[in-house]
């Protein structure tokens, strides 16, 4: 018998299998230790679920792809079926891994960071950057002596009254108001009690305004934040105020009984009631008052442009005024960027006789000269300025640095 080299009958079935499956050999796809394999492995989807928590970004689904390479359903398909989209979705999928602003494949979601709240209206050029209130607000000084403003013509709908000769802005104190408690310099002094007096005026006026009743404990305690603002009735006696799940069967019932626990256990057993604290305060809104109530927070670590308005354009009687409770930011603070900033008016500004009598009178894109631009400042006996509506404009702080601003209207 004719003998062979050992090597041969190797060499001959590793040609038998290159004939036999040529496509096994060389196709790298197909070989399951290949790396192309590997790269063709399907997402995890929580892979995209955790890049949506990371970045903060919408879950829509994408329907369509954007931009000019985006392409039909169909078309998609039809190239699914080619034995190159291996090789293209494996490269496509490897840079969507690196660069989360790829346009994802269908049925995935998109991945893209939002905007800062402050940039819906602004370009990125024009977006205000951050800044240091406390630092800022340092630089600027009251000018409560500024002159008066003569309001151009068709700046905003209504009409001039008197030329006004009485001061336009007033202010008062805690211990004008209730004297014998040592409350201004206290208010002043302790975050603590400005902390604790604020909360229970918010939770007292949230539990007893009928619109908050049905909202869920969720919803309250969203709303409680200090960070949030919060608006409803100041008037305690005769007000239309209701307590959640009680028929309020007693006309003369307290209502903010937390501020009222407060109030006694900083200043003692000589100290009002809370619904005397909020009716005395309201009180300085003369004798036509719409009693609405708000505390604001707005915007904090951020310059940004005054917005000049009137909340009314109306002062009923001739003696309803706006009155601001202002809550510095740190203690025995003596400075701007508490209050609302004002303009003083040369004459009375009325609305318009048609114009909505609880929406404010806005005076679009109103450039002021520094020079007549008062910013309040806060001080121990300064807790409180009020005004009559139809005498000035005014307008967030363009830097404010403060707790929050009550308005009692």
């Amino acid at each position: 018998m004719r003998s062979f080299p050992p090597e041969v009958p190797y060499l001959a079935l590793m040609l038998f299998a290159i004939a036999s499956v040529p496509s096994f050999a060389f196709n790298p796809a197909l070989q399951p230790w290949s790396s192309v394999h590997r790269r063709q492995k399907r997402p995890c989807p929580f892979q995209f679920l955790k890049a949506e928590s990371d970045n903060n970004v919408s879950s829509e689904p994408v329907r369509a792809a954007a931009g000019p390479k985006s392409e039909s359903s169909s078309s998609r398909r039809r190239r699914s079926t080619s034995s190159t989209t291996g090789r293209r979705r494996s490269k496509s999928s490897a840079n969507t891994g690196r660069r989360r602003t790829a346009s994802p494949p269908a049925g995935q979601y998109a991945v893209a960071s939002k905007r800062a709240p402050h940039q819906f209206d602004h370009t990125k050029e024009q977006a205000r950057p951050f800044t240091c209130g406390k630092t800022e607000v340092a630089e600027q000084v009251p000018n409560e002596d500024a002159p008066v403003f003569p309001l151009p013509e068709g700046v905003a709908p209504g009409f001039d009254g008197e030329v006004i000769s009485h001061d336009h802005i007033e202010t008062t104190s805690l211990d004008d108001l209730f004297p014998g408690l040592g409350f201004s310099s206290l208010f002043a002094s302790s975050k603590e009690f400005r902390t604790e007096l604020r909360a229970a005026m918010r939770e007292d006026i949230f539990d007893t305004t009928p619109a908050y009743a049905s909202m869920s404990e969720k919803a309250r305690k969203m709303l409680l934040l200090p960070d949030s603002s919060l608006q409803g009735s100041w008037k305690c006696r005769d007000g239309r105020w209701v307590r959640k799940d009680d028929k309020r069967s007693e006309q003369d019932e307290p209502r903010m009984t937390k501020l009222t626990e407060i109030l006694t256990k900083f200043l003692g057993e000589d100290a009002p009631t809370g619904d005397e604290f909020m009716d005395i305060i309201g009180s300085l809104c003369g004798s036509s008052p719409s009693t609405h109530w708000i505390d604001i927070v707005g915007v904090q670590d951020r310059r940004i442009p005054h917005s000049w308005h009137q909340d009314t354009g109306r002062s009923p009687n001739g003696d309803t005024k706006t009155v601001l409770l202002a809550f510095p930011p740190e203690d025995n603070y003596n400075a701007v960027g508490v209050f609302s900033h004002v303009v003083k008016l040369e004459k009375e500004r009325h609305a318009a006789d048609d114009h909505p009598p609880n929406e404010p009178v806005v005076h679009t894109n109103m450039e002021i000269e520094d020079k007549y631009i008062v910013r309040p400042s806060f001080s121990e006996g300064r807790e409180i300025i009020y005004y009559r509506d139809i005498d000035v404009l005014h307008s967030s702080p363009d830097v404010a640095y403060r707790a929050s601003v009550m308005r009692f209207m």
